[in-house]
């Protein structure tokens, strides 16, 4: 294996400044993955920080990867409205029955303090405790539900969409109260030591909504929420297209955009050159079926199509690795792009 010359930190700074660095970053966004390095059930890996913390540290030492990603599962943040969450064994937690049972119990609705959740608290601890064991050499990425994507857990996608298209009263209501919480929260997670907000936001992609409708909806709340936040943001779509919006999403603040394995990457970093850095864009669901040899030429392509001149930082299309994706698959990973992304990059 070649040695790194840079830090983690210096190599996604260098990138994300568009210039190159010594080689293409990446990250594994592993979260489950972290209950089997530790012999736990998901659930129990969940319960605790120090799992948390444990499981992402070995995680990083045997793949080599840019990044700590002190990620739960989105439904914590529901939790925190006093909603529940449902376990699985070999996949990502769920929702629980929606925390708003009425759509005119929007009207008297009021967002938690983050600081008297011990849900939201189990992360903040996880972050402070990865922050005190990295210093400045590993970024940290922080994630918050965008106030705008995270109402399908709260009440449902129907009862979402009708007051969207129908009662623009409830709608800004909501959307007042989740914009309050969302920057609260980013922010909490800044002050306990995340380098950079990844800010989740699947309902803007035109995969779900037209562009006009996310024009008057998401895109203002973007804005609004990333104007606030004492940190740079990701935004990412969650496999949802990005290509129709860049301009939109670039105009809104955020630095990175993590694009859909859907959209076309030379495209996409041809959109953002000079004003957003590319994360992304391995399909995360056929990466558990991948031969060693579709790693490497996966792996391979991403980083001849987006890599030259910086600005691109390789990663999965989800925000999530999925569970039953093997170890050889992720060593892969890691062994290609210490192959094919030396900078200068190799045609």
């Amino acid at each position: 294996m070649i040695k790194d010359e840079m830090t983690s930190m210096e190599r996604v700074l260098t990138a994300l400044g568009q210039e190159e660095p010594d080689r293409v970053p990446y990250f594994l966004l592993l979260t489950m993955h972290g209950a089997k390095e530790l012999g736990m059930s998901i659930k129990e890996y969940f319960s605790r920080p120090e799992n948390v913390v444990e499981g992402q540290i070995r995680m990083r030492e045997k793949y080599g990867h840019d990044c700590y990603y002190p990620f739960y599962y989105a439904s914590l943040e529901t939790e925190a409205w006093g909603g529940s969450t449902i376990f699985y064994e070999d996949g990502p937690a769920n929702a629980g029955a929606p925390v708003i049972k009425k759509i005119e119990d929007i009207e008297s609705l009021e967002a938690p303090d983050v600081w008297d959740s011990p849900q939201l608290l189990k992360v903040l601890k996880s972050t402070e405790m990865l922050k005190d064991h990295a210093g400045e050499d590993v970024p940290i990425i922080g994630v918050a539900m965008s106030p705008f994507s995270v109402p399908p857990m709260q009440l449902g996608f129907d009862k979402y969409f009708d007051i969207m298209y129908e009662d623009r009263e409830l709608f800004d209501k909501l959307m007042e109260v989740n914009t309050d919480f969302c920057i609260e929260w980013s922010n909490a997670q800044l002050e306990a030591g995340a380098t950079a907000i990844c800010y989740f936001d699947p309902v803007s992609s035109p995969t779900l909504i037209p562009r006009e409708l996310y024009r008057e909806t998401g895109y203002k709340i973007q804005k609004k929420v990333t104007s606030q936040l004492n940190g740079p943001v990701a935004v990412h779509l969650a496999s949802g297209r990005a290509l129709p919006i860049i301009d939109d999403i670039a105009d809104a603040g955020a630095s990175v955009v993590c694009t859909s394995v859907i959209d076309d990457l030379t495209e996409v970093k041809t959109a953002c050159k000079g004003r957003m850095s590319v994360l992304g864009n391995l399909n995360g669901i056929e990466m558990r079926n991948w031969t060693a040899e579709t790693t490497a030429n996966t792996v391979r392509e991403a980083i001849e199509k987006a890599a030259e001149g910086g600005g691109y930082i390789l990663s999965d299309n989800h925000g999530e690795i999925p569970y039953q994706v093997p170890h050889e698959v992720l060593m892969g990973i890691s062994d290609a792009v210490r192959k094919y992304g030396q900078y200068p990059i190799d045609r």
